[in-house]
């Protein structure tokens, strides 16, 4: 319940972020205005007593967030999404941050899987272990299924972590509003809506129900890629707190003497989580958006396993068709393409001049491309990109700065495997594939045939929609040259619309 009794937690976490160091660095990282940083100094630091120590081991950030608790460490995750708010050196703080939360007991989740599904645990497996993971939210068991002997990873969510959440966000929300009321020249920060976005995605991730259908749509569009496996949802296992999956075994990317050991080949393992990956965003539209090693296993036959399906990224086929054509226009060094591609997409405002902005495209393109293949980043192209962007005006894309956050990680997980890897030349034929698929004549056949399907559908209403608009224009009194004349050119257009999609619907089935 949000309120001023949310007051005592905002003077706790502040306290804790003073004593732990962190106050300073969040507020740099934010370029939060000086009479804010001030404010914030003065109000904390004779409190600091009052603030949790945590780990001195770690750094001050992610000491801080981990010792204030689940929603804090949740919160700091997300904000790693979102160098554009917080800054690039902070993020990379977040992006490493690690739950660091002691396992809530068996028997309590076995209590709550007999809850969610009505089964009993003892009854349904005749094996399951203590969690072998426990985050934030949820925690996993490995058990065995008692009929077939079938191995599976269940998640189960903390007990009244639901709760526990919501009483922090209603304080973030009261922490947002102050500073939106108090501090208008920080509101530049959008505080408020950073925390809707934040509630967004972990309302989400409090229902296992969403994150299984999550999994489930990425194992079916990601089916047909070699080397590359989802496992399974067990929707019979499955509810709002609990969710089952098949157990798949598997080396974790990260630990690369053991790759090594089973003789897997890191350099194609390198580029084949690339090219996946761009595989997905391009291609699909949907893509893992927590690519690191930690969510990635190598199986023993060379297979590569994604898990924690929590955070997924989605780009329409629209946006999808406009960053290709920016790649590739990249790749090809046509920065006047590239340039004309955001205009034409209304990405930066006509007034400026496409000119001065493919010079300015230049400038971030060129000094990449002189680099060698080590240092050659797609993910850095990308935030120069909106450094530059954001100068001619072009607002912040929420899908694209998450894209770029994916990318900047998957690129770190293929230059753990092959440092030397050329990130440009394994995702150009990629890239090239779906520019000759998506733009293109075959791509315009698939566009009509798309618009006649949606425009038939209305063909039964045609009349009814024509007879509404003769009726809405008889009843005013115009002129009637104007009248006849506005009926004619609707009706002209509503005929001409129909006989159109008939007519692409025709060409679309003689393909």
């Amino acid at each position: 319940m949000r309120g001023p009794h949310n007051i005592f937690r905002l003077i706790r976490t502040g306290a804790t972020l003073e004593r732990t160091g962190a106050m300073s660095i969040v507020l740099e990282a934010l370029n939060a205005p000086r009479p804010l940083r001030i404010i914030a100094r003065l109000l904390c630091w004779p409190i600091k007593w009052f603030g949790l120590r945590g780990d001195d081991s770690m750094p001050p950030v992610t000491r801080a967030l981990s010792v204030l608790g689940p929603a804090y460490i949740k919160f700091g995750q997300i904000l790693s999404t979102r160098p554009d708010l917080v800054g690039e050196e902070l993020a990379n703080q977040l992006r490493v941050l690690q739950d660091r939360l002691p396992p809530f007991s068996i028997e309590e989740a076995k209590e709550t899987f007999f809850i969610e599904t009505g089964l009993s645990a003892d009854e349904t497996f005749d094996q399951f272990s203590e969690a072998i993971a426990a985050a934030s939210i949820a925690q996993v068991h490995k058990a065995r299924l008692r009929e077939t002997k079938e191995e599976l990873a269940v998640k189960v969510l903390r007990p009244g972590i639901e709760k526990a959440f919501r009483r922090d966000v209603d304080a973030f929300y009261l922490l947002a509003g102050l500073v939106d009321f108090f501090a208008p020249f920080a509101r530049r920060l959008r505080p408020v809506e950073v925390i809707e976005h934040f509630e967004g995605i972990v309302l989400s991730e409090l229902d296992l129900r969403l994150e299984s259908s999550y999994a489930s749509k990425f194992k079916d569009t990601t089916k047909a890629d070699n080397g590359f496996n989802v496992p399974s949802v067990n929707w019979k296992l499955s509810a709002k707190r609990v969710m089952t999956m098949s157990w798949v075994e598997g080396i974790a990317l990260g630990d690369i003497k053991s790759l090594e050991n089973y003789g897997h080949d890191k350099l194609a393992l390198g580029e084949r989580v690339l090219q996946l990956f761009l595989n997905h965003a391009l291609r699909d539209g949907y893509f893992h958006a927590d690519m690191h090693q930690g969510n990635l296993k190598v199986s023993s036959e060379g297979e590569i396993i994604a898990y924690d399906f929590g955070i997924m990224g989605y780009i329409d086929e629209y946006t999808r068709r406009v960053y290709a054509e920016i790649l590739y226009g990249f790749i090809k060094r046509d920065y006047k393409r590239v340039a004309e591609v955001h205009f034409e997409a209304g990405y930066v405002p006509m007034d400026r001049d496409v000119d001065d902005f493919a010079n300015a495209l230049r400038a971030v393109g060129e000094p990449i491309f002189g680099m060698d293949a080590a240092n050659i980043s797609m993910g850095k192209l990308l935030a120069y990109l909106f450094e530059v962007t954001e100068r001619f005006g072009m607002e912040t894309r929420t899908e694209l700065i998450l894209l770029q956050r994916t990318m900047v990680v998957v690129e770190g997980v293929a230059r753990s495997l092959n440092p030397n890897i050329n990130i440009w030349k394994t995702a150009q034929p990629i890239v090239e594939n779906y520019i000759r698929q998506s733009i293109g004549p075959k791509a315009i056949v698939k566009d009509i045939a798309h618009t006649a399907r949606v425009v038939a559908r209305f063909g039964p209403r045609l009349p009814k929609l024509v007879e509404n608009i003769l009726l809405d224009h008889s009843k005013k009194q115009e002129k009637k040259a104007n009248s006849f004349s506005k009926l004619s050119y609707a009706y002209i257009s509503i005929v001409s619309a129909f006989l159109g999609a008939l007519l692409a619907s025709l060409i679309f089935n003689l393909q």
